[in-house]
């Protein structure tokens, strides 16, 4: 019996009693390798005690003081440390508690923003088919993830959506990756311009897209393209960087690998390791002097934003990456997986693409590798997986609607950064055995 409502209502899982490192004990004497860092979110792996002290020490001294009232040093040293790593141009952090409230955030603040600039026309969103950018109702409203909007549906606002980038699936043959990006990215003017230029106020999308369709990376230039296209139009561009940020792809920010900068910035998961629950909304300096100086507020805030504990192991997290090099150990590692999985499964005729960057790694299965055929939803093929993984004492991030919210499946790997050769060894040897044997239980090809 339990009295906790858990995510399924069909069975309780295992209590988790420990950890150590990249593994989980759970209380029936299991071990398991975290090979997605839950939902890409314990980078720095279990129990790190540097992190744990800081937790302490700032408890001792301070546990809560309302941000109506007071800031923190701990606060005041995250934003600073974190506006150093930021793109040039981002000067400012609200600080919450997750994903789905830096999100929440960053849409009232650009509605705000133009607002104060006396453009009340502009409130509209354009965001991308296949994307998640959280659960709030604010959030799921510009996500397209088809399933998790569906039973909500009612409740969503209206989004301007556009095409995913997402080359295994919709470069033509022929089509250079570059072009296939200026005409992905061109689906944003022509959305513009059908929803009228002067009531849009924001573009939001995924660095790299996460748990929908599983990193899934950009070509190159089509953030490039995006970027000319929002400022052509005066629009603010809102990367969500929740999942694939804090050095998720092997550096601060993945929106540096495609050479721009956004208006403004979430992040989260890995922000405090695990530790802590805390996000963070990064924002440009000339949306923060256009409030200041009209409205001077955000209207918007949360009780427990800007919390000195959780911002204390954000602190104590950014310098042990940092200290340790771990950026570097990100894409050492993440070479190495991507060699390990193609190596692993090169000949399998279920695997379709091999995708990802640094520690943010993805698997998307089909049917038939020739024709892309996604494998028949009814089978639930990443449900079977994420069975068969974790009986085998691998936690993975399986999902299905990879393609349109109901067909393909793939599997995310996001262990944490710590992560040696050896345990990528065991990683793909793990998920390799659990693969073969889904594949085995359902009458697929192998």
């Amino acid at each position: 019996m339990t009295n906790v409502f858990h995510r399924t209502l069909k069975s309780i899982p295992p209590n988790a009693i420990g950890g150590q490192g990249v593994y989980l004990f759970d209380n029936q004497g299991n071990k398991y390798l975290d090979a997605s860092g839950g939902a890409a979110i314990s980078c720095l792996g279990h129990q790190n005690p540097i992190i744990v002290d800081a937790i302490k020490e700032q408890a001792d001294k301070l546990a809560y003081a309302h941000t109506g009232f007071f800031s923190s040093e701990p606060a005041e040293h995250l934003a600073e440390m974190l506006v150093e790593r930021a793109p040039e141009g981002i000067g400012k952090v609200f600080f919450v508690s997750g994903g789905s409230e830096a999100i929440e955030s960053a849409l009232k603040l650009a509605r705000q923003y133009f607002w104060d600039r006396e453009e009340p026309a502009r409130y509209k969103i354009i965001a991308r088919r296949q994307s998640y950018h959280g659960n709030t109702l604010g959030a799921l409203s510009v996500g397209g993830n088809e399933w998790r909007r569906l039973k909500f549906e009612p409740f969503l606002m209206e989004v301007g959506r556009i095409s995913p980038c997402y080359a295994y699936r919709y470069q033509m043959d022929g089509e250079s990756a570059e072009a296939y990006g200026r005409r992905a990215a061109d689906e944003l003017e022509l959305t513009i311009l059908d929803m009228e230029p002067g009531t849009v106020a924001a573009f939001v999308a995924e660095t790299v897209v996460g748990a929908t369709a599983g990193a899934v990376t950009p070509v190159p230039g089509y953030f490039k393209r995006i970027r000319e296209i929002c400022d052509r139009y005066g629009i603010l561009l809102i990367l969500d960087e929740v999942m694939c940020g804090v050095g998720r792809t092997g550096t601060w920010f993945a929106c540096e690998q495609e050479g721009v900068v956004p208006d403004m910035i979430t992040i989260a998961k890995g922000l405090a390791a695990g530790y802590q629950p805390i996000g963070a909304l990064l924002v440009a300096e000339k949306i923060y002097e256009k409030i200041k100086s009209t409205s001077g507020f955000f209207q918007h805030n949360y009780s427990f934003m800007g919390h000195p504990i959780a911002c204390a192991a954000g602190v104590a997290t950014l310098n042990v990456i940092e200290k340790t090099e771990l950026l570097k150990n990100v894409q050492v590692r993440g070479k190495e997986l991507m060699e390990k999985l193609t190596d692993r499964f090169q000949d399998a005729p279920n695997i379709g693409d091999i995708r990802g960057r640094g520690l943010f790694q993805a698997i998307e299965f089909v049917s038939d590798r020739v024709t892309k055929l996604p494998i028949d939803a009814k089978l639930q093929f990443a449900a079977n997986l994420k069975r068969v993984a974790f009986k085998r004492g691998l936690i993975c991030y399986p999902m299905a609607g990879t393609i349109d919210g109901q067909r393909g499946d793939h599997v995310l790997l996001a262990p944490p950064f710590i992560v040696t050769r050896d345990e990528i060894d065991k990683i793909v040897d793990i998920l390799g055995d659990a693969v073969d044997q889904v594949v085995q239980e359902l009458g697929l090809k192998n």
